[in-house]
Order: C-alpha cells, then structure tokens, then sequence
C-alpha cells in the first residue's frame, strides 16, 4: 500500500509526466513509468476521494448540505 501523502505523490506523478514527456526515455524504462505514473494517480485520487468524505461528513455534522463536485 502507498503510504505517500497526496503532496509527495502529486510531486512524483509530475516527475514522471515531465520524463514522458521529454521523450528520452527508452521504451520499456517510459512503459515502466507510465505504470507508476497510473499507480499514482490512482494514489492520489483515492486521497481526494476520502478528503471529500470527510469533508461531506462534517459540513453535513454542522448542517450544512452535501456538494457537488464538478468532474
């Protein structure tokens, strides 16, 4: 399991983009970041995805109502 923090995560996954992007990468060094590259972006939305619940959570403790958020 990822134990990076959403900030880590986003800075890895941004490292890994810029390296793609470069198009240096041999073949099957780019196809193994990529792979990491979709690991953590996975992490990471699976992060937001609980930052949301909690949040939901206590807006809807203090009554407030739910939010949407636009995808």
């Amino acid at each position: 399991m990822n134990k990076q923090s959403f900030e880590e995560a986003l800075l890895a996954l941004e490292a890994i983009v810029e390296a793609l992007e470069n198009g240096d990468l041999p073949l099957e060094e780019a196809v193994k970041k990529y792979q990491e590259g979709m690991a953590l972006a996975k992490h990471c939305h699976g992060l937001l995805e609980e930052a949301e619940k909690v949040l939901t959570k206590v807006m809807n403790q203090e009554g407030e109502s739910d939010f949407d958020v636009e995808e």
